[in-house]
């Protein structure tokens, strides 16, 4: 594939495992012997993205690792920058924080919380995030975010955190333009990146950046022999996706009726081209999601695609 560009993967625990973060430094071992540039950890209500960044990292050398994404209603910025910078500095540099505006019916359900501002709070947020990890404190008395540390929040070693944001929404895309160093949008299509994310993105971005802008497209992908029946897998794992606004939103513009329409499962030729047209829709880099769909030898077989088209 010409043009390459660097290629990681979201890791999960497989099902019915006796230790999931054991596992989960294995499934990572396995991806770093492939070759595959980086790993990424989601979110849930079990394990911790933060925590199983730092463990991983410090369990395998040589790959990359981030979350994606840290909801940033549950959390306070100054905890999380305290949990980024030790993970920058158990991992030795390797690590990108992702952060999302989250779901207001999980955070509701789960915390009795409803932010009815997400963008507001995530411009405070983020100014108040890239002050407290490279200025060592942060005076912010904002209207959704409060972060006065009265003692110094400099973690040694756990500096230079890249900051990624999973923004679909124009009023996001402008904020993290502007604060944030790259993008992180998940079902975002090849058409939606090009003619609505990277633009957007790139019009708000500072004249002088302090680093190079990313676009990392999250893209759900299974190379196999079995397609419709992993078709049908991904069809019953995404469809919540199609009843939320932004990815709603997303799938209109992409022309289709469902999320798993944007899912790229075939063999390795079908995988191949629909992941070029991602890169030439403008991503710098590629999160592939879900390649566990089709069972551990299909996720073996898409891994070793993926290191072998990954930059």
């Amino acid at each position: 594939m010409d043009n390459r560009v660097p290629i990681g993967v979201s890791v999960w625990p497989r099902p019915g495992v006796a230790n999931d973060v054991a596992n989960m430094i294995e499934l990572v071992a396995l991806a770093r012997s492939t070759g595959l540039r980086s790993v990424w950890f989601g979110q849930r209500m079990d394990l911790d993205s933060l925590v199983l960044a730092g463990v991983v990292a410090q369990a395998v050398g040589e790959i990359g690792v981030g979350t994606s994404v840290v909801p940033i209603n549950p959390r306070h910025p100054v905890v999380v920058a305290s949990q980024a910078q030790t993970v920058q500095a158990t991992s030795g540099g390797r690590f990108r924080l992702g952060l999302g505006l989250g779901s207001p019916a999980l955070e509701s359900a789960a915390f009795g919380i409803h932010e009815d501002r997400p963008v507001a709070r995530l411009r405070e947020y983020l100014t108040a995030l890239r002050s407290l990890i490279e200025e060592g404190g942060a005076d912010l008395a904002g209207e959704r975010v409060h972060a006065r540390p009265p003692l110094p929040t400099t973690v040694h070693g756990g500096a230079n955190v890249p900051l990624l944001v999973a923004a679909l929404g124009p009023q996001a895309l402008r904020v993290s333009g502007e604060l944030a160093d790259g993008v992180i949008p998940n079902l975002a299509g090849p058409r939606t990146l090009s003619s609505h994310i990277v633009p957007r993105f790139e019009r708000a971005r500072p004249a002088w950046p302090i680093r190079a802008a990313q676009i990392v497209a999250g893209v759900t992908a299974v190379v196999t022999d079995r397609p419709e029946e992993v078709r049908a897998r991904a069809a019953e794992s995404m469809a919540f996706y199609e009843s939320v606004p932004s990815y709603r939103a997303v799938l209109n513009r992409e022309g289709v009726e469902y999320a798993a329409d944007l899912a790229l499962i075939g063999d390795e030729e079908y995988v191949t081209r629909g992941l070029r047209r991602y890169i030439d829709a403008g991503a710098t880099e590629l999160l592939i999601t879900q390649t566990d769909l089709g069972g551990p030898d299909d996720q073996l077989r898409t891994w070793r695609l993926l290191a072998e088209l990954s930059a």
